[in-house]
């Protein structure tokens, strides 16, 4: 079992920067891959950013340019730093955890999420 925490969501202005943390408990040696996730009213959640266990990082293409996803392995944390919000950017953010078994088997692990909304 992993549990996530999030922090650092909130209010901005758009052009603004916030920085989201994501700290990491439990069978953390088990994680494959982390990322961030969003989830706007009314959409589907989306992917925002990913690393792997070897550093490799995928973004969407909405925040390519704009958002860096970083980890700190002595602090288990997770962090995405946000640049040049637009208010498109608003939406509930999502940290996930992704183990994978011996077996091929993986589990996602959520964490609460936390709002960030951007004013235009």
């Amino acid at each position: 079992q992993v549990q996530l925490v999030e922090s650092g969501g909130g209010l901005v202005q758009a052009g603004g920067s916030l920085r989201l943390s994501c700290t990491a408990s439990g069978s953390i040696f088990s994680i494959n891959a982390m990322g961030w996730y969003r989830q706007a009213p009314g959409k589907q959640r989306e992917l925002v950013a990913r690393i792997t266990s070897g550093g490799s990082t995928n973004y969407a293409d909405s925040v390519k340019g704009r958002f860096t996803i970083s980890r700190d392995n002595a602090k288990n944390t997770l962090y995405l730093q946000m640049n040049s919000l637009k208010p498109e950017d608003t939406a509930v953010y999502y940290c996930n955890a992704v183990t994978v078994t011996t077996v091929k088997l993986e589990f996602h692990y959520w964490g609460q999420g936390t709002q960030v909304t951007v004013s235009s």
